[in-house]
């Protein structure tokens, strides 16, 4: 991972030094809220409905255990002795008090981290796979990408105040991890006859009020043009995007108003300007960033050997079996897995970690996993490189601290943000709605035997939860006061990549266990063999799935009159 040089630390300090001055001056009544909050903005720090929250950067996802244990001692020290991993990468504490957030950013200034750009209309944090460097599927790793846009856009005076914030992801695999059809621009590593490698740039991606599907603006682009590119689109949109209104403030939009031909036109026109000059990425400097991705010291050992052992020991534990199968995947190096750490727990806010599995994840990291811990979109915290050998060590210590729940990629696994709860945007809650939804389905049997199933909650339009790209998506609505939730089917964030539509009038808080429960049951009956639910979904259609009106326990009492008109949801009970 990247180390900061003195530059860096020092510029951190003195933004560190800044910050401080004015957060004084705000609480001493000598700047107004108006002209604190852009400063609060570029330094990460929300106003919620409860307190502030500060939104720690994590680029591309990717932790030391020098780091770990730094968030532990702040949560601690500074909140209420947990932390919230974001559907971005990135770390937020959601009860700190404002005269003490300039201590917490010296404290993480103390182990290379900061919240510089996790808000405001500036480009965010860098995304990309969280098995970047390790998957098996991996044409390049995408990182040493990741860390030259972090450089080049941190601080870059030209694009600090967009028309609105500006998202950018890298996927350098076959599956797409890193849903780069759903950004601002997304970024494909791909390789040509020749064995070289370049880029596909897709713009005008995004979720919220308008979702849309990115478009392709350059089937290839050779690496070394990445920064000028980037840069032409960036200033492109800074030029001609909308600055009147906030909700028509994205790059999406301006793509669409334009039309994606003219769009490109331009971009490539502004291109010329910028093409072959500073910016133009050596093969020095493209090296000198792989260097901070240098393969730490594997052993070699004999895979087959070793995934004879990991066979033998989840015969002799079933139950660490199952937790293999599902919360671990293939490595790149023989004798290795790629370990995901559920954040699902039922009972627990999804995302959420305290202080003390923090610093137990630390000591698990030094442990197992070369001293590194990487944070998912999906909520959850990786550990890329164990070896087959050491896992059942490593599962013992995870399930005493409740961090073994098998559900990585199945419908307890929920994506959601924090909702009403706390941000106050949100127009209805989240974490009961998934809290509800896990309890509901808590036979393990069950939920595996629905296959692969992305559910994500949001608490608003604003689409923290992924609410537009999972295969079934829940968004709540506001009605005359009262919090009811919308539920959309068919969404994906994978190549394929589509966004969900709605299945109808929205319901109750309490009737979506019920809802949910009907759908799938449904789904169960019309699957045919091998088939998700998304397969499902795009074989049968919406229609085979509208209609759902569900009254509180008509599931366990046979049919309720809200449902007669609908015979495919005549269901009981599903075990």
């Amino acid at each position: 991972m990247y180390v900061y040089d003195q530059y860096d630390q020092q510029i951190i300090d003195e933004r560190v030094a800044q910050f401080r001055d004015q957060t004084a001056r705000f609480l001493a009544g000598k700047i107004s809220a108006a002209e604190f909050l852009p400063l609060r903005l570029q330094n990460g720090l929300y106003v919620q409905r409860q307190a502030p929250m500060l939104r720690i950067a994590v680029p591309y996802g990717l932790m030391n255990s020098r780091q770990l244990r730094k968030l532990a001692e702040i949560s601690r020290v500074y909140d209420k002795g947990y932390a919230h991993i974001s559907t971005r990468q990135n770390v937020q504490l959601n009860w700190p008090m404002l005269a003490e957030v300039p201590d917490i950013l010296a404290e993480l200034a103390t182990v290379q981290m900061h919240a510089i750009q996790t808000s405001g209309n500036c480009v965010r944090n860098t995304t990309t796979d969280q098995f970047a460097g390790v998957a098996c599927d991996e044409l390049e790793d995408p990182r040493p990408y990741c860390e030259i846009i972090r450089q080049w856009s941190t601080l870059h005076p030209e694009f600090a105040f967009l028309p609105r914030k500006f998202k950018i992801a890298v996927c350098g695999s076959t599956q797409d991890r890193a849903a780069i059809h759903h950004h601002d621009i997304g970024l494909e590593l791909l390789g040509n006859a020749q064995g070289e490698i370049g880029l596909k740039v897709l713009v005008g991606g995004g979720l919220g009020r308008t979702p849309a599907i990115g478009s392709v603006i350059c089937e290839w682009l050779d690496k070394k043009h990445m920064l000028t590119y980037l840069e032409a689109i960036l200033r492109v949109y800074n030029k001609h995007g909308r600055r009147d209104n906030k909700f028509k403030a994205r790059i999406k939009i301006l793509v669409k108003a334009m039309g994606v031909d003219a769009f490109r036109a331009a971009v490539e026109q502004e291109w010329l300007a910028l093409k072959d000059g500073p910016t133009t990425l050596t093969d020095e400097e493209l090296m000198r960033a792989r260097s901070f991705f240098d393969s730490p010291d594997y052993q070699v050992m004999d895979g087959d050997h070793a995934a004879a052992e990991l066979q033998g020991a989840c015969s002799r534990d079933a139950i660490f079996g199952n937790w293999v199968k599902r919360n671990t995947q293939a490595h790149r190096v023989p004798g290795y897995r790629i370990v995901t750490i559920s954040l699902k727990a039922t009972g627990y806010a999804p995302g959420d970690v305290t202080a003390e599995q923090l610093e137990l994840l630390a000591e698990l990291a030094d442990q197992y996993s070369f001293s590194e811990i990487r944070s998912t979109h999906q909520q959850n915290l990786v550990l890329g490189d164990v070896q087959m050998s050491q896992l059942y060590d490593l599962w013992q210590r995870l399930q005493t601290a409740g961090l073994a729940t098998p559900n990585i990629g199945y419908l307890t696994d929920i994506i959601c943000c924090p909702g009403g709860d706390y941000c106050s945007l949100a127009n209805a809650k989240s974490l009961p709605v998934a809290e509800a939804i896990q309890a509901r389905f808590d036979d393990l049997d069950y939920v595996y035997d629905l296959g692969p199933l992305e559910l994500n909650i949001s608490g608003c339009m604003n689409a923290c939860g992924h609410h537009h790209i999972g295969h079934i998506g829940i968004l709540g609505v506001d009605k005359k006061g009262q919090e009811y939730y919308q539920v959309c089917l068919g969404g994906s964030q994978a190549k394929d990549a589509s966004i969900g539509s709605i299945l109808g009038p929205s319901f109750k808080q309490e009737d979506m266990p019920d809802v949910i429960d009907n759908l799938l049951s449904t789904y169960v009956t019309l699957r045919e063999e091998e088939e998700t639910f998304l397969d499902t979904y795009r074989r049968v259609g919406i229609e085979a799935l509208q209609g759902a009106r569900v009254c509180p326990g008509s599931l366990r009492m046979g049919v309720s009159s809200t449902t007669a008109g609908y015979p495919w949801i005549q269901t009981t009970q599903r075990r």
